[in-house]
């Protein structure tokens, strides 16, 4: 499938793509992880298993958090067995339920010495209406809400490795979202599965200038990165796929813009490994070049209103909250009292 960031139309090739060549190549750092250890959600597929991959060789303790296990271990022997690394774990992440989510990031807390890299890679795109375990609209429940909570909660461990890092996968089709405060969870207007999803990669990057400003001086970095235009599994629920016009005659031109997982990749690889970025916080990468998202995504205000509603859907306490944030949002607040 191709994925517009964390896909859309259905190519059949298995070698290199036309795309590949203009791609933004591989990541230009050669840098290694020795001991590092490396949290990468939605990692049995696409994006998230060629990081693993990648992490892997260059000698990361690699955990892969993933829903479905069964596909999870599957990915995960076959890292091992190709890097010949026996520090590749699978982890069972469910990021539709912060039931899961907490269960997670508590075994994580009790068996991890350090977390030194945290890739919030996992994502869906367009999906019909779903809802969360906990009641919230599944693209912004998975996409931010649940990487917003696995994050705050992982964070001490992150500051305690020192020089942690964390790495928001986002998508240029932030460029096109917009936080609908009075209606984030899309239950008074009809819904929009495509718009559904700019909010929530707009929600990244607003996520990730927050909490750079709140991270200032813990040395620990977070930065959001657009991965290019990727052929995963991501636009699964697209339907573009089932289009004759779509596989036909789209399908070629879309050849000589789609990258492979491989490549899309890189990106966050760079992010994670180049010692260059060392101290480099809440900034935008389109690719591997920092760049400057959405005038949207650059509001302080947008930040932190999105902030303190967030941390109180998730049920986390907050050092800044107004109560005043809460009253233009309206969300069944029935399937959220029992984090709260």
């Amino acid at each position: 499938m191709l994925g517009l960031g964390n896909g859309a139309l259905s190519i059949s090739c298995t070698r290199a793509r036309p795309g590949d060549y203009a791609s933004g190549g591989t990541c230009p750092s050669k840098a290694t992880v020795s001991g590092k250890t490396i949290i990468i959600t939605g990692a049995n597929t696409g994006i998230g298993k060629e990081t693993a991959r990648e992490l892997a060789r260059r000698g990361g303790r690699i955990i892969m958090a993933c829903r479905d296990m069964e596909k999870c271990e599957t990915a995960a022997r076959e890292i091992r067995s190709e890097t010949l690394s026996h520090h590749v774990y699978a982890r069972h992440l469910n990021l539709a339920s912060l039931k899961s989510i907490r269960e997670f990031a508590k075994k994580v807390t009790e068996e991890e010495v350090n977390v030194n890299v945290l890739i919030n890679n996992a994502g869906i795109m367009r999906c019909p209406y779903w809802k969360t375990e906990d009641g919230f609209e599944m693209q912004f429940g998975v996409n931010h809400l649940g990487h917003f909570l696995l994050t705050n909660l992982l964070l001490e461990k992150l500051k305690n490795s020192g020089n942690g890092r964390i790495i928001n996968v986002s998508s240029l089709a932030h460029k096109v979202g917009q936080i609908d405060f009075n209606d984030l969870n899309w239950e008074k207007k009809k819904y929009d599965t495509k718009a559904a999803y700019c909010q929530s990669k707009l929600a990244n990057i607003l996520f990730t200038k927050e909490l750079a400003e709140r991270l200032d001086g813990s040395g620990v970095t977070v930065n959001a990165v657009h991965p290019g235009v990727v052929n995963t599994e991501l636009g699964r629920h697209t339907g573009m796929h089932k289009s004759n016009f779509s596989s036909t005659i789209l399908g070629p031109f879309f050849l000589f813009l789609v990258k492979s997982p491989h490549l899309g990749a890189q990106p966050s690889i760079y992010l994670a490994v180049a010692e260059e970025l060392e101290g480099i916080s809440g900034k935008y990468f389109d690719v591997n070049k920092q760049k400057d998202p959405a005038p949207q995504a650059l509001d302080d205000e947008t930040a932190r209103r999105l902030w303190e509603i967030s941390a109180k859907l998730v049920g986390l306490k907050s050092d800044n909250s107004d109560p005043q944030l809460q009253s233009t949002f309206t969300v069944n607040m029935d399937n959220v009292s029992a984090v709260s």
